[in-house]
């Protein structure tokens, strides 16, 4: 099979007919093999109807997945990669903001170019600026952050990825917003970017929010620790306990001598416990050992954790 796309989708049922309709055309026009999986992410309305009336009419091309409740657009892209066949995965949104027609030059560059990975850019958008603007802030931090200084849009949902890639990266959580990220750091380094075309929603209402963007700062942050330490978390927290619980130690022979060297010299006795350094040197010392602790728990968590995408699918057509 050529190309498999996953559609990842949460009360969409106006866009789907138009939306398939559109990808075989491109499909069917270019001569390729394909299958188009929809993941339904608990939608309330009657979006899983109107995949069975697809599947019923278009036969094998057409996959869905149903979940029980709503998971987040992450779960539903770890669902579909792990049925995707295709060569190559294509991943975009159900909200036809995503045109169909960029698919053959994404897996022409994927195929014939050799990248691991394309991900769109859209690089002039129909969106209102309370929303392009911490996107552009947010693009820049995960640039920085990530390393990849060729991307300017990390969160577009038009991609296109090797095979490979997808089954041998795990997106969960929210982490779909750095797959980029999660390819690099899974060994796959040849990623690329197109410029793609942003189209104005045609049907329904965004599904994001504001609070998107404080989520995004705090998964780049877990994954960039997870990068770095996620399977040797004793590294971090156990050479900062140690900082920590050496400078405790060494304020406390410190507060100790100097309280000596005042006896020794005739000036008037306190107790050593009457320094508020004595205190702060302390409080360094356990907070160094329950670093020290964390790193080690961190250990043998990372070492036994079970495993972690374990989704409730209600049906698979």
């Amino acid at each position: 099979m050529d190309i498999s796309v996953v559609i990842p989708l949460y009360n969409e049922e106006e866009s789907l007919p138009e939306l398939y309709s559109w990808i075989e055309r491109v499909m069917k026009a270019n001569n390729y093999s394909f299958e188009v999986i929809f993941v339904n992410d608990g939608s309330t309305d009657d979006s899983w109807e109107v995949i069975e009336q697809l599947k019923a009419t278009s036969g094998e091309t057409v996959k869905g997945i149903k979940f029980r409740r709503n998971y987040g657009k992450s779960p539903a892209l770890y669902c579909g990669f792990k049925e995707a066949q295709g060569e190559v995965v294509i991943t975009m949104d159900a909200d036809l903001q995503d045109s169909p027609d960029e698919i053959p030059e994404l897996y022409r560059m994927i195929t014939e170019e050799g990248y691991d990975l394309v991900s769109g850019w859209k690089q002039k958008r129909y969106d209102p600026l309370s929303k392009t603007l911490p996107t552009k802030l947010f693009n820049a931090t995960a640039r920085k952050v990530s390393g990849i200084k060729n991307l300017h849009d990390f969160n577009c949902g038009l991609k296109a990825y090797r095979k490979k890639v997808v089954k041998n990266i795990e997106v969960y959580g929210e982490m779909h917003r750095y797959i980029p990220y999660l390819a690099k750091n899974a060994g796959f380094k040849k990623i690329g970017e197109r410029i793609v075309q942003h189209q104005a929603r045609k049907y329904g209402t965004t599904k994001f929010g504001l609070n998107r963007f404080v989520n995004g700062y705090l998964d780049l942050i877990s994954l960039w620790f997870l990068s770095r330490f996620g399977i040797k978390p004793m590294h971090f927290f156990g050479l900062l306990g140690s900082l920590m619980f050496l400078l405790g130690f060494i304020s406390v022979i410190a507060v100790g001598v100097s309280k000596l060297y005042n006896m020794y010299n005739g000036m008037p006795y306190r107790l050593v416990t009457e320094s508020p350094y004595f205190y702060l040197s302390l409080t360094a010392m356990i907070i160094g050992t329950q670093l020290f602790l964390a790193g080690f728990l961190g250990e043998l968590i990372s070492r036994n954790a079970p495993e972690r995408n374990n989704y409730q699918i209600e049906e698979i057509v």
